[in-house]
């Protein structure tokens, strides 16, 4: 993997020092107001975004709806954060309509996350369902556009 893709996926960030230069500032005030955002629990970390389509090592990425059963004085919290807490897990949502939880998961291979689900998550005491949604192209990534083949665009511009 190229080093600066892999330091970018490991959420690398500018410094303090050099985010002070970006914005004009010191460097004492951009760490006054990194502690503060960190401290208010609205900074949590660094995460560039990656477009899936480019590289293949960013592996297989599924939805799940699980449907749980919420805990006596700890209704769906504790459940949802049990499963929160497996590395597989990008992402876990308490969701209303039909099921309790989305969760976003990803795995080297479509087997491996059909195995998480099947051996890990659906064996957990509490959770009577899940329906797995397998991620096969991605359009827009954290609010950015991913720019499609040129034949792909071509297709779009007679479709109706």
């Amino acid at each position: 993997m190229n080093e600066v893709f892999k330091l970018l996926a490991e959420g690398e960030r500018l410094n303090e020092s050099q985010m002070a230069k970006i914005l004009g500032m010191t460097r004492e005030d951009v760490d006054a107001q990194l502690e503060e955002l960190k401290g208010k629990g609205i900074l949590l970390g660094w995460i560039p975004v990656l477009n899936p389509e480019k590289d293949d090592s960013l592996a297989v990425r599924a939805a799940i709806e699980v449907k749980i059963t919420p805990e006596r004085d700890g209704g769906f919290n504790r459940l949802a954060q049990r499963i929160s807490r497996f590395d597989e897990v990008e992402s876990c949502y308490l969701m209303s309509g039909g099921y309790d939880l989305l969760v976003v998961v990803k795995g080297s291979s479509l087997h491996k996350v059909a195995s998480f689900v099947s051996e890990r998550l659906s064996t957990i005491e509490g959770v009577l369902s899940t329906a797995t949604h397998f991620m096969l192209r991605a359009y827009k990534e954290q609010g950015y556009l991913i720019e499609q083949p040129a034949e792909d665009k071509a297709r779009l511009d007679v479709t109706p």
